[in-house]
């Protein structure tokens, strides 16, 4: 098994970003690395070698409200533990810059996931702004 090198807020390629996203969910939307900067608090990426692996980004409203987005780890990495350590790296991320509350939402196939992380489920809304 291969050390994974974890790095937060890493500059990292569109190609790169999209190409994960595009092995691990088939209808990705694409993401560039302008977008990421300017809504982010930061991100955190798991490398293998010099390939990207995993992922989760740390939005936020430009105050105290974090959201976790786009957590995702490769098919070919997956059950190893590299996206609980993903999620416990934004975690501290979104401490250390100034976050009271870090928000997630889940599809209920990941609420083991998230709650062994720390996460409690909470009611939330949900409007689809398009068909």
């Amino acid at each position: 098994m291969s050390l994974i090198a974890y790095r937060i807020s890493e500059p990292v390629s569109e190609r790169a970003l999209n190409d994960l996203f595009a092995i691990s969910w088939p209808d990705h939307a694409p993401l560039s690395p302008e977008t990421l900067q300017q809504h982010s608090a930061g991100w955190v990426c798991a490398f293998d070698g010099d390939a990207l692996v995993g992922f989760v980004n740390v939005a936020w409203d430009g105050a105290t409200h974090m959201f976790l987005l786009d957590t995702t780890v490769a098919p070919s990495h997956r059950r190893r533990g590299i996206g609980s350590h993903l999620v416990r790296t934004a975690v501290e991320l979104a401490t250390q810059r100034g976050g009271e509350w870090l928000q997630v939402d889940y599809d209920p196939e990941l609420a083991s996931f998230y709650e062994g992380c720390g996460f409690r489920p909470t009611p939330a809304g949900l409007l689809q702004l398009y068909d």
